[in-house]
């Protein structure tokens, strides 16, 4: 493991906005001003009291921070290997992890005088989260969701309109996350002056993965308090596992660990219909290989001539072919392990969640779920693994329904 590239594994990214070879900023000279003045008024707003303490306010009150850490007791149980528990972020306002970073950028654009804001999405729960931080302070709200996805994921389309926003369905490409993302960068580029782009993951160009990743972190430090107070001090989870799809719940995890050896890490990728060679996945660490998209360096689906390719989940939060800069360098340095989970495994650690803890999860954490069925078995009674419940799963039902083939109107 190359440690020597930081003194901690907490200390990047460097000056330049990189993960070791991963990360920078590729953009267009028409948003450079923009991006460094994002960037010069979170340096500042990371040294301001204030600044955390309206933070510290609306996650309390606002989100309902702190989310628990739950013992899985069934589950744990029905596995017979390590104890299970889940960091039940789906229990936060809007039931997702995102609107622990939208607070955040929606905070600094703030701060910044903008008052248009806009957004991409794919599952829709950042979409959800950032309509409805907007709509909490007065300002316009546009949400750019392939048009995929808003067929797939209508519970949370209607949610947006509710909350006030405007929602864009895209339909080039294949319609899903990657040309939301494509098209907010065109908006952003068109509307300079006023708008402000709160970019949903760890992903697009510095500042955003360290700046996502920073607002993110609250789920990892709630986890080190929790964990000793449910095994005892001292005790750190054994292992860490998360879904990724761009990677900002899983950074958030494990962001406050990272330079904790004896900690395990595990990033759990979209393996969609198998890891093969006809790519209908996102598992970009096991298929793709290293390019630039959405203004960063990282790992991506790509054919020989370097074209982005598709990919393929059933999960719409995971269906993006690329994947968080810090996720690669971590990949490329042995400091974390990334797996992939298909969706008929997901589909089955879904089913099994409902029935063994009454938690019906988003297809998200189903895929870290599912790789956690795989390991517990195989592990000691006292080893401890912290997964993350990202996202509940009110806006897939209609998804499940169809993959097992119930007519939920019957």
């Amino acid at each position: 493991m190359e440690e020597s590239l930081f003194n901690s594994f907490m200390n990047g990214p460097d000056q330049n906005g990189r993960f070791g070879k991963f990360g920078g900023r590729f953009v267009s000279e028409t948003l450079m001003p923009l991006i460094l003045d994002l960037e010069t008024e979170y340096e500042r707003a990371k040294t301001d009291e204030s600044f955390w303490a309206e933070m510290g306010h609306l996650w309390t009150h606002y989100v309902g921070r702190p989310s628990p850490l739950y013992f899985a007791e069934r589950l744990t149980e029905y596995l017979d290997g390590a104890k299970i528990y889940m960091k039940r972020d789906e229990l936060n306002h809007t039931g997702a992890h995102k609107i622990n970073n939208v607070l955040g950028q929606i905070l600094l654009a703030r701060r910044m005088g903008k008052k248009r804001i806009i957004a991409e999405t794919g599952a829709g729960q950042h979409g959800v989260a950032t309509a409805t931080v907007c709509a909490r302070f007065g300002l316009k709200c546009i949400v750019y969701m392939g048009a995929h996805d808003v067929e797939r994921q209508a519970p949370n389309v209607f949610r947006m309109k509710l909350l006030g926003a405007e929602v864009i369905p895209v339909t080039s490409g294949r319609g899903t996350l990657k040309d939301a993302m494509n098209d907010a960068l065109r908006d952003w580029v068109t509307n300079v002056s006023e708008t402000f782009y709160c970019i949903g993951t760890v992903a697009g160009p510095h500042p955003y993965p360290a700046m996502v990743r920073d607002f993110q972190a609250i789920i990892g430090k709630e986890v080190r308090e929790q964990i000793q107070l449910a095994e005892g001090d001292g005790v750190l989870p054994d292992t860490l596992v998360a879904a990724i799809g761009g990677g900002s719940n899983a950074m958030g995890l494990f962001y406050p660990f990272l330079d904790d050896s004896d900690v395990t890490i595990i990033g759990v990728e979209a393996g969609g219909k198998g890891v093969n060679e006809n790519m209908e996945h996102c598992a970009s660490l096991t298929g793709g290989r290293p390019g630039v998209l959405h203004g960063n360096r990282t790992y991506l689906l790509q054919d020989q001539d370097g074209q982005i390719l598709e990919g393929f989940s059933i999960s719409a939060g995971l269906d993006y072919p690329g994947i968080g800069p810090e996720h690669s360098w971590l990949h490329e340095i042995g400091r974390a392990k990334y797996v992939s989970i298909t969706d008929q495994e997901a589909l089955e650690a879904f089913k099994l969640c409902c029935l063994q803890e009454g938690i019906i999860p988003a297809l998200e954490p189903s895929h870290a779920l599912a790789h956690v069925l795989k390991i517990a078995p195989t592990l000691p009674k006292e080893h401890v693994i912290v997964m993350n419940m990202c996202g509940r799963g009110d806006k897939d039902i209609f998804t499940v329904a169809k993959a097992l083939d119930i007519d939920i109107s019957e």
